[in-house]
């Protein structure tokens, strides 16, 4: 089955609640993981079930790296704040290096999350609503 990674910096969280709840229909089709605060907030107001891992700074970014080492996941989605310094940045350098090294798609903008969630839905053969 698909499974993506879904991460949100705080000040990106509204963003993700947004793309997600526009994507509910095939977001509820497949497994999603996500960090600790931003999946609580996914699951409370956009309703999707999810599999929670701690927060970013407490870990769950290096949780998502390791699977993304163990092929675990097809793609992830991390709407970051770059304008803001985040006190666990090695962890946040150290997932999008990891997937660099396991060509795993991954989105830092909506714009780009639009694009990569399509793409992980065409390998679905399911096109998504506008």
């Amino acid at each position: 089955m698909t499974r993506i990674a879904l991460i949100a910096h705080d000040d990106e969280k509204p963003e993700m609640l947004d793309f997600a709840a526009a994507h509910e229909s095939y977001l509820s089709t497949i497994d999603i993981v996500t960090t600790g605060t931003t999946g609580e907030r996914i699951r409370d107001e956009v309703g999707l079930d999810v599999d929670r891992k701690a927060s970013g700074p407490m870990g769950g970014d290096l949780q998502i790296g390791g699977m993304v080492a163990e092929g675990a996941l097809d793609a992830i989605v991390f709407l970051r704040d770059p304008l803001t310094a985040q006190p666990h940045e090695p962890d946040i350098s150290a997932l999008l290096r990891i997937c660099d090294v396991h060509d795993v798609p991954l989105a830092t903008t909506r714009t780009a999350a639009e694009y990569v969630l399509a793409g992980v839905a065409a390998e679905d053969d399911v096109t998504l609503d506008a």
